[in-house]
């Protein structure tokens, strides 16, 4: 399937690994060229070139903590100095530690709520004036599914995904007719870095085998299995396309149905 993106412009956040890199390679394989970014410069140098030299697409990498208003403001000057449009904003982020209410303190929650709300908040506020411009845009923003079905020992996820999920609905009111769509993706248990190391600190907390908990896990998927990033990336890239033009305001569940909920 054609996504009518070729030639379009996008920009990824934390984009170096996991879901990031995928919906980076997943929309540099339908021929837009993208602005990536990570906190690590070395790191995102090097996935910018091997993304470049598989799709032949054009990758900028741009070192950046999205916590940080200056550094987002330095990625808006890159990309305006590299494409001048951005069409499509991935919005995504680390997640922070995992631990029960009663493990953090207020700081911890307010770290959190950088990291996932307002980060989100700043780099939509930063990038929509230029789709508001050219009257065509895609906002996809990365959450959990913990934001349908809280998550046991992801207290800070829990609490700070939500909201964007409310601010995501709210723009998508606000800007649908510039031709802009605002969605959020909430990923279950997709094999990124990022669930290797939940596996594993669980393993080593509870003192059970890696492999006995990731079966376990496995287990409550109806699929019966944990997701691959490309799964995840294909899925983004649609929601970030031309052919998604009717889709807005919505949370999209992509978890093998393990969220039991109805809606």
């Amino acid at each position: 399937m054609d996504l009518k993106i070729k030639g379009k412009i996008g920009v990824v956040t934390a984009a170096s690994q996991g879901l990031g890199r995928a919906v980076a390679e997943n929309l540099a394989a339908e021929g837009a060229d993208i602005l990536i970014c990570s906190r690590n410069e070395g790191n995102i140098i090097k996935t910018a070139g091997e993304i470049s030299n598989k799709y032949g697409t054009k990758v900028v990498p741009v070192a950046c903590d999205v916590t940080e208003k200056s550094e987002i403001n330095n990625l808006r000057s890159v990309l305006d100095k590299e494409f001048g449009a951005c069409h499509m904003l991935f919005v995504n982020a680390g997640g922070p530690p995992p631990g029960m209410i009663d493990t953090f303190n207020d700081d911890d929650f307010r770290n959190a709520l950088e990291l996932s709300l307002l980060s989100s908040i700043n780099l939509v506020n930063t990038f929509i004036p230029l789709m508001k411009e050219q009257k065509w845009g895609r906002i996809l923003a990365s959450t959990s599914i913990s934001v349908k079905q809280p998550l046991g020992g992801l207290a800070l996820s829990n609490v700070s995904r939500a909201g964007v999920v409310a601010f995501i609905k709210t723009l998508s009111d606000n800007v649908g007719k510039y031709n802009i769509t605002a969605n959020t993706i909430a990923p279950g248990y997709i094999m990124t870095e990022r669930v290797v190391q939940l596996l594993t600190d669980r393993s080593e907390k509870e003192g059970r085998d890696y492999d006995e908990i990731k079966k376990e896990i496995e287990n409550m998927i109806p699929t019966g299995k944990i997701g691959s990033p490309d799964e995840f990336g294909a899925f983004s890239a649609f929601l970030l396309s031309e052919i998604a033009s009717y889709i807005t305001g919505v949370t999209y569940l992509i978890d093998g149905g393990m969220y039991r909920g109805t809606m």
